[in-house]
């Protein structure tokens, strides 16, 4: 009984329906009477705590104490104050925390880019030591981002580009340690990870953008994570160095191997403190396992075993064996005319080390499990949602092509995104989402402009808050959605060189898509389809998110 009440109390303090007078008025009546709790409005349903049932008649409760009560109010009042720290319909606000990257030079991949100008005192430069020039030009396609992933706990956050290059951001020890809590990073490390390469069997060139970033949980001081371009992964150690080792025998102090008949007397080396330096080492090559373009990399929750994914193999290797791996999914058709469907992501489960998830361009995701057999062809479950023939168009498969698919923390549920919106699947139901969010629904009257410039194939990812409560996505207009599964709020806001400003509170933007427009909405027809945000990343514990706008790098965080 104490549960159930308790499990009530926090659904309706968190959805702010009722104030600390009712709900302190509620419990007496739910303890003294035994009675089920109201009935939502607009609901048939009995609204009950999240794991809670309404109390049965065998709950007897008789008595209770003013000193109880008095507690009670106490908690209540405590719960709804702190709520009160977030906007008044209960959505988080986010506040404006840093932009890495300059803010001056609007790059896009469709646009030449201009020279340099002083940037504000709030922006840092992406590449601290020294940026590369690309056709006489300052910043080029090669400095957009490509992929963020923050590390297991959050204090690392690591971004890869178009050049090849990834750029490591360690959080700020004292924001951490402050309170209010900041979420503030710092360049830690910046490394080129792949170079422009050529097959020269297949005449084809292989470019060294970012595909993907994975991190392994951490096993000691170093830290340790997985890039890859379109052909070849690599593990990468990062660690710290603050001392080094004098007064070898064998060779001098600058690495040159001595002459031994110099060697006159043996010296025991000493260690001397030195200032910190981070390196940054490949570890393991993976290479010449896929014919097609990598889009995906994946680690195991056994962190002994990762898979990687192209547009038709999904490949299962050991991160201490370089030399082979294991084929787990094949859907290449033995005449390529026959090819329907390619393979647009794949991720490991991250609780259960035998099962993963794969999405198709024909918007089905099928889940695997790697005890029935060897070779995965065969899938365990199906994910599809029927079509409605009344939206049916020339542009239903594009548009119905999954980019992104994620887990969720917890494991039960997973979310797809299609060019339009997002769903969210429960492992255990496979006929249809039980969720779904629309995106940019507006783009819709807008399909064929959308299919003319090729922004229609665009590949968007999503990712699920710490506590797999929200959701985020992007769009167009450097817009990026947030939907609260809880509330059952969303909210359109802007990554743009307004809001660069400490704590800066960012607002709700809104699409008109024809009348009269209002003052604070911008019409459909003004959005600028260059500037797009693909990648985005949420703290695995705290709400600090990371979204890639071109070449920038926002950080945003809620507002305590």
């Amino acid at each position: 009984m104490t549960n159930y009440v308790f499990y009530y109390l926090n659904f309706h303090i968190s959805s702010k329906r009722f104030n600390s007078t009712q709900l302190a008025i509620m419990v007496l009546h739910f303890q003294a009477f035994n009675t089920p709790p109201p009935k939502r409005e607009g609901s048939g349903e009995l609204v009950v705590g999240l794991w809670g049932q309404p109390p049965s008649p065998s709950d007897k409760v008789t008595m209770i104490r003013q000193s109880s009560l008095t507690r009670l109010g106490v908690m209540i009042n405590t719960a709804v104050n702190k709520r009160s720290s977030h906007s008044g319909n209960g959505d988080i606000q986010w506040c404006f925390s840093q932009v890495k990257g300059t803010l001056d030079d609007d790059v896009t991949e469709a646009d030449p880019c201009s020279p340099p100008t002083d940037a504000p005192e709030i922006t840092h430069i992406l590449i601290p030591d020294q940026v590369k020039t690309y056709e006489g030009s300052y910043f080029g396609n090669a400095d957009i981002i490509s992929c963020v992933e923050f590390n297991h706990d959050g204090d690392l956050l690591a971004t890869g580009d178009k050049g090849g290059r990834v750029v490591i951001f360690q959080r700020d020890p004292i924001s951490k340690n402050c309170i209010p809590r900041r979420g503030e990073y710092n360049v830690y490390s910046t490394f080129q990870s792949h170079e422009p390469e050529f097959d020269y069997l297949k005449s084809l060139e292989i470019e060294e953008k970012i595909n993907k970033i994975r991190w392994l949980k951490r096993k000691n001081q170093a830290h340790f994570l997985l890039s890859t371009n379109d052909k070849t992964i690599k593990l990468w150690k990062v660690s710290e160095r603050d001392k080094r080792v004098e007064g070898y025998n064998t060779k001098e102090e600058n690495g040159q191997t001595r002459d031994p008949s110099c060697i006159t007397a043996l010296r025991v080396p000493i260690i001397k403190p030195m200032e910190l330096m981070v390196e940054a080492s490949p570890r393991r090559i993976f290479a010449n396992a896929h014919t097609y373009h990598i889009n995906s990399i994946s680690v195991n929750s056994d962190q002994e075993t990762y898979l990687s994914a192209d547009d038709l193999r999904i490949n299962l290797w050991h991160l201490e064996i370089t030399d082979q791996s294991f084929n787990i999914v094949d859907i290449k058709p033995s005449n390529m005319e026959e090819l329907t469907e390619v393979i647009t992501a794949a991720e490991f489960h991250p609780l259960e080390c035998n099962l993963f998830v794969y999405s198709s361009s024909k918007g089905t995701i099928r889940l695997c499990d790697m005890r029935q057999a060897a070779l995965c062809d065969r899938h365990s479950k199906l994910f599809e949602e029927p079509e409605d023939p009344t939206n049916r168009s020339f542009f239903s498969e594009i548009i119905s092509s999954i980019s992104d698919v994620k887990v969720s923390n917890s494991g039960r549920y997973m979310i797809s995104r299609d060019y339009l919106s997002v769903k969210v699947w429960d492992l255990h139901m496979e006929t249809k989402p039980i969720e779904s969010y629309p995106v940019h629904e507006y783009l819709r009257s807008k399909l064929c402009s959308l299919y003319e410039n090729d922004c229609i194939f665009d590949k968007f990812e999503c990712c699920w808050s710490g506590n797999d409560s929200c959701i985020m996505t992007g769009s167009y207009n450097n817009f990026f959605r947030m939907f609260d599964r809880v509330n059952k709020r969303d909210a359109t806001l802007e990554a743009a060189k307004e809001i660069a400003k400490p704590k800066t509170v960012l607002k709700p933007r809104k699409v008109c898509t024809g009348g009269k427009r209002k003052k604070d909405e911008i019409s459909v027809d003004c959005l600028d389809f260059n500037k797009k945000i693909l990648h985005t990343a949420w703290h695995p514990s705290e709400n600090i998110i990371a979204v890639a706008a071109t070449n920038n790098l926002f950080l945003l965080q809620d507002k305590l």
